[in-house]
């Protein structure tokens, strides 16, 4: 009898262990995965802030030096300052004008504004997207449009003309086609034209 049982426990099956070897090479797996986890996440966080901190910065420097002049990039369109029937010169009572004007890939809008010569000009400018720079060719005067700030500028044109006014910020592959025109006339003749026909260079 003592013999069976000898021979019973000697016939059952010994524990299964894992050798040291897979062991190691499964630690050193999930320790391959953990590392690459964390370095896609460092690239991700280095994206972000090479794309979008400059962003950041430039929106917080442009708010410091315009003020609170903050808007809505997706509502742009439907309320507030820069509704579509508020775009381009508006006299203001102190008989000096002022331009609203929205950057959007791949233009400006308006695209043509007429303003009268020898008066003080405030053009009022925001983005429905990304950074735009509308440049007056003639005049060298920069304006960097920020999505979600209004940035201003100050102008007095002493000679009647067409100003151009392309964009000198690259915004994406159509950028070559986005310019705009101011086109400077005589405060009489200014004053003579219809709304419409300031905001759409309709001289005739």
């Amino acid at each position: 009898m003592t013999q069976d049982t000898v021979g019973k426990s000697n016939s059952s099956p010994a524990p299964v262990t894992e050798p040291a070897d897979q062991r190691s090479i499964e630690q050193g797996s999930r320790l391959k995965k953990r590392i690459r986890t964390v370095l896609v996440i460092f690239m991700l966080i280095c994206l972000w802030v090479s794309i979008r901190l400059p962003y950041e910065v430039e929106s917080g420097i442009e708010l410091l030096l315009n003020g609170p002049n903050r808007v809505n990039p997706q509502t742009l369109h439907l309320r507030g300052e820069f509704v579509e029937s508020n775009l381009g010169p508006s006299v203001e009572p102190g008989g000096g004008v002022t331009v609203r004007m929205i950057a959007e890939q791949y233009l400006f809008v308006p695209q043509c504004v007429l303003v009268p010569t020898g008066v003080p000009i405030r053009i009022r400018i925001t983005s429905a997207d990304v950074v735009h720079k509308p440049t007056i060719t003639e005049t060298g005067d920069e304006i960097k449009a920020v999505p979600g700030y209004v940035v201003e500028t100050h102008l007095r044109f002493a000679r009647a003309g067409e100003y151009h006014m392309p964009c000198h910020e690259f915004c994406g592959p159509g950028h070559y086609t986005m310019r705009s025109r101011l086109i400077a006339v005589s405060p009489e003749q200014f004053q003579n034209l219809s709304r419409e026909a300031r905001v759409n260079c309709a001289l005739r």
